[in-house]
């Protein structure tokens, strides 16, 4: 299991000799490309932009894991959509009747998903972006601290010891529950959340109990107790959260169920590392085979 800091040296060293390659041809950072039948804007001296022109998307394992459970029509939220690296291929899976609500509050990822957004006529009105800061409550007119949402490829001062993030203004955003966000949109269903917010998780969580008691829609996240802890929290209120709202884990690659004994859960993830898992509704954690 690698660290965040291991995948960013990696992806440094290979973007270096692109770069590289680029600069002999007379072609610039950033460029317009298609990628699994995406169109994509992406500055290659970004972390996020570079996978998705390297390997045609962003964290492969994560598309594969809600391509298995997003079908046509379904509602689904992106939450911390950063530039759609998600949201894109969440909306070709949900199909012409189906919608996807991304939720991301730094003003510079937003611009770039709403840019990538509009290269995809297509898909473009199966998506609603949406830039609110999910909280524990409602705080219409109080300011939005700076949140990681640029990991630059290029070693600079003033980015995270560990995951290499970079902080951008979230003065565009206005900080609500998801309760107050999805009844404000009428939803009458949700099938699905795709959920990275870097440690914010139990706050958001906080508020979303209507949301989520009702409809327990799976939810596929990271856990990572060390982005948890620089937010004041931890794994155990994480996972006590999930399980007060009648959740369960199952691994998100094999699907095999993941202890919620907090020791044992802990001592699965390296220190500055992260699991990826989906929440379900205890009943239909599936069982491993």
């Amino acid at each position: 299991m690698l660290k965040t800091k291991q995948k960013m040296w990696l992806a440094r060293q290979v973007q270096r000799f692109v770069m590289g390659a680029r600069r002999l041809a007379g072609a610039g950072p950033v460029a317009q490309v298609s990628r699994r039948g995406l169109r994509w804007e992406l500055d290659l001296r970004e972390g996020i932009d570079f996978s998705i022109w390297l390997l045609g998307a962003f964290e492969p394992e994560t598309v594969r894991c809600y391509q298995n459970i997003v079908r046509p029509g379904h509602v689904v939220l992106d939450i911390g959509a950063n530039i759609g690296a998600h949201t894109l291929h969440l909306a070709q899976a949900v199909g012409p009747a189906g919608r996807v609500y991304a939720i991301e509050p730094t003003d510079y990822a937003f611009g770039k998903l709403v840019r990538n957004a509009a290269l995809n006529p297509g898909l473009a009105s199966r998506i609603q972006g949406l830039q609110y800061l999910l909280v524990a409550a409602d705080a219409a007119d109080a300011p939005t601290a700076p949140l990681y949402s640029s990991w630059p490829l290029k070693s600079e001062a003033g980015v995270h010891h560990l995951h290499q993030g970079r902080l951008m203004a979230t003065e565009g955003a206005s900080a609500r529950r998801l309760d107050t966000v999805v009844a404000s949109l009428g939803l009458q269903r949700l099938d699905c959340i795709k959920l990275d917010i870097d440690g914010a998780e139990c706050d958001m969580l906080r508020g979303a109990r209507e949301t989520l008691t009702r409809w327990h829609p799976p939810i596929i996240m990271e856990l990572a107790p060390y982005v948890l802890e620089e937010k004041g929290t931890n794994l155990a209120t994480l996972v006590g959260l999930l399980r007060d709202y009648g959740y369960s884990l199952s691994d998100a690659a094999t699907g095999r169920p993941v202890t919620m004994e907090v020791a044992a859960l802990d001592a699965m993830i390296p220190p500055g590392a992260s699991l990826n898992v989906v929440a379900r509704a205890a009943a239909t954690v599936p069982v491993a085979g």
